[in-house]
């Protein structure tokens, strides 16, 4: 009986183990692992999907200034082709981005192409391209083909002081035709038909009057690119001069008063400019400027010459 009973127990354990396959725990962890090499390929191939479009790159579109090193090098560069300061070109913004946008271009065309280089700053396209790359690989090539042509039209475009001459001659010319405006409109309008003829004109004109030392006559000389203590006073005047428009109609009527006003802050902040302005410690390239006045700047202006370019 101890025998039989033997017997069944070591049948039962027999049965126990064919019932558990002898691999399992290795076939568990073996398709544990397929799964993570599944995850991370799946990863890979949606971060080379991103750097062929552009997404992932070796330079961010975080705000340069002319202290940064990348700058720094541009302007080197420009120096030695043009003999001019990169701050001199008509875009110069615009140069900027076109060389960051070449940067990243070039990392990606490495990439793809099987090139292994860690910086492509200072490389050329040449440098960069491996060949083949297939059909993503060709669309940033043009990409980069086009913006090389701009970028060399654009290192090519100096801020001539003739140009400078014409913008200081709008300012004054729009300084008088202000003028005119406030105080009589009919001056320069009254031969017309739809001046005599349509209700309120004129005080519609003399309010534009006023209203045109923030739409042209501080842009105007702004966009001559002044530097030192006229640069923060036209920044100043820039701000202030819509206030003045904006608040002075509650206290007055008077356009001819508005205009004086707006005239008067102008020219109390070139004195207020030049009183407190600190050569040794300026601030030219607006990078001390706080983040607010920053904000402001980008939202309101579109006549100083220095955003032209900096976005597309």
């Amino acid at each position: 009986p101890t025998s039989k009973s033997t017997l069944s127990a070591l049948s039962s354990l027999h049965a126990q183990k064919d019932d558990k396959p002898f691999f399992a725990s290795e076939t568990s962890t073996t398709t544990s692992t397929t799964e993570r090499d599944v995850k991370q390929e799946i990863r890979d191939e949606a971060k080379d999907a991103l750097i062929s479009v552009g997404w992932s790159a070796p330079m961010t579109d975080a705000e340069l200034t002319s202290d940064d090193p990348f700058v720094q090098r541009i302007n080197e560069q420009i120096q030695q082709e043009s003999g001019v300061n990169l701050d001199e070109l008509l875009n110069p913004a615009k140069v900027v981005n076109l060389e960051r946008d070449l940067v990243n271009l070039r990392a990606n065309l490495a990439s793809l192409t099987g090139k292994d280089i860690e910086d492509v700053l200072g490389l050329t396209t040449e440098d960069v391209d491996g060949g083949g790359g297939g059909d993503e690989a060709d669309k940033i090539r043009n990409k980069i083909d086009k913006k090389e042509r701009d970028l060399l039209i654009e290192r090519r475009s100096v801020f001539r002081g003739w140009l400078k001459n014409v913008f200081l001659g709008q300012a004054v010319l729009s300084l008088g035709l202000s003028w005119i405006m406030v105080t009589d409109p009919s001056i320069l309008f009254g031969s017309y038909g739809w001046f005599q003829n349509t209700r309120s004109i004129d005080v519609s004109i003399q309010v534009l009057g006023f209203w045109w030392w923030w739409l042209f006559i501080v842009p105007s000389l702004r966009s001559r690119r002044p530097s030192g203590f006229e640069k923060k006073a036209l920044d100043i005047a820039f701000l202030g001069t819509p206030a003045i428009s904006l608040l002075a109609p509650v206290a007055t009527k008077d356009t001819a008063t508005i205009w004086i006003a707006n005239f008067v802050l102008v020219a109390g902040s070139y004195a207020f400019a030049y009183a407190t302005y600190d050569e040794d410690g300026g601030n030219d390239d607006g990078s001390k400027d706080p983040a607010w006045l920053k904000f402001l700047y980008k939202s309101l202006d579109f006549g100083s010459g220095r955003e032209r370019g900096a976005r597309q």
